[in-house]
């Protein structure tokens, strides 16, 4: 049996995330037989015991703490020192345990968050394979911004890897540009295709659709998103006014920009058009979007963007941009010629352009069905955790760990 420790600034069960679903999605479906794995997390809340297991994963926490903590308080003292200690923190504790564990590997989820803490223990430990994930959201130019104090050790973190997984190619190219020598290996995020493509009956979505006021011949885009300006909720609602009165949009997140997004709603006079559901849990978004008929989000950037798949496994027509890693799954008719048509691109700040998608939409029944039915098929195909699990413990820890 061969041990990997990983890095990872969060983890369960609170303040998760995409990356921190792919851990524990691929780590309990690799047997423990082959291999085993720890992980070095922030604690945040003193609740939590500082040594745990979870899953297939034995979690050691440490760091600033604070009981039962809000998503709020993350951004106060003493918790807002977390990330920056965590960098340093981290392979100190790495080390620690290796010296009583001795592991094959080590393995840092995002350059952003972990991949200091991967090159200090590189650096300390030559002979200790360093795996690299890149899942990386915000735009580039940002991340390089954040990571200013610390860039020389930045650098190392994509340098000095012995292999990079990236979820999309975009990512791969970045990884490329960061000065990364070592083989590179695109495995993307799985979702719960079989939780999004549950059916409901009659009854069930009628009372979704009752929750959020939907009447008939009423059309409703919707959206699973952060409320901050890389999502580009706010270009949807300007698109609103170029719409028909019976087009609203729905949204299903919480972030910094929702005061923004609602003046900017009343604004606009369409502050009726927009709703604001705040963070629905897991088991009840399926049956919001059975509720709608658009899955829309206009991104300026995404490293993969789970939430488009999710919406293409549940069945519903999707708009959005090809930035990042959108390009590696949904085509456009007119702007992908050579592929089978799985969404309705739009350009980057373009209410125009989205108010023309949803009405194609709305136009062209046909073209809607099987633009769906090839999207479903791929979310099923592709980005299903068995598969992405088999990938990663055959192209990427085994390749590594002999």
């Amino acid at each position: 049996m061969k041990k990997i420790l990983i890095f990872s600034l969060n983890y369960y069960p609170k303040f998760i995330g995409g990356a921190e679903v792919a851990i524990k999605e691929i780590t309990n479906r690799i047997p423990q037989s082959d291999f085993s794995f720890d992980l070095v997390t922030l604690r945040f809340d003193a609740t939590l015991p500082r040594v745990e297991k979870i899953g297939n994963t034995t979690i050691y926490r440490i760091g600033f703490t604070k009981i039962n903590p809000s998503i709020g308080d993350l951004g106060k003292f003493p918790l807002h020192l977390n990330k920056l200690f965590y960098q340093f923190l981290a392979p100190w504790e790495a080390h620690k345990l290796h010296k009583k564990n001795n592991y094959d590997a080590v393995w840092a989820m995002m350059a952003h968050s972990t991949g200091v803490p991967g090159a200090l223990f590189k650096i300390f430990h030559p002979r200790v394979a360093y795996i690299l994930t890149l899942q990386e959201g915000d735009p580039i130019p940002y991340i390089k911004r954040k990571m200013l104090p610390l860039y020389p050790l930045f650098m190392r973190a994509f340098t000095k890897a012995d292999i990079i997984q990236t979820i999309s190619t975009f990512l791969l190219k970045w990884g490329k540009d960061m000065g990364a020598t070592c083989p590179i290996e695109v495995i993307p995020n799985a979702v719960n295709t079989k939780h999004f493509s549950q059916e409901f009956s009659k009854e069930i979505i009628e009372t979704y659709k009752n929750k959020i006021g939907k009447k008939e011949n009423d059309v409703y885009l919707v959206t699973t998103s952060r409320l901050v300006m890389k999502n580009a909720c706010d270009d949807v609602i300007k698109a609103l006014p170029l719409l028909p009165e019976n087009v609203s949009f729905i949204i299903m997140g919480i972030g910094p920009d929702e005061m923004m997004l609602r003046v900017l709603a009343k604004e606009l006079g369409v502050s009726d058009r927009v709703k604001f559901l705040g963070q629905i849990g897991h088991d009840e978004m399926p049956k919001y979007l059975k509720a709608c008929d658009i899955f829309i989000r206009p991104s300026l950037s995404e490293g993969m963007g789970n939430s488009f798949v999710e919406a293409m496994a549940g069945g519903l027509p999707v708009i959005a941009t090809q930035e990042g890693g959108i390009a590696d799954f949904l085509f456009d008719a007119q702007k992908n010629k050579n592929k089978a048509p799985t969404g309705w691109a739009v350009n980057p700040r373009d209410p125009i352009s989205i108010a023309r998608q949803v009405k194609k939409i709305l136009d062209n029944k046909e073209e809607r069905m099987s633009t769906v039915t090839n999207a479903r098929k791929l979310a099923f195909e592709k980005y299903d955790w068995d598969l992405i699990a088999r990938d990663m413990r055959e192209k990427v820890f085994a390749r590594v760990v002999k």
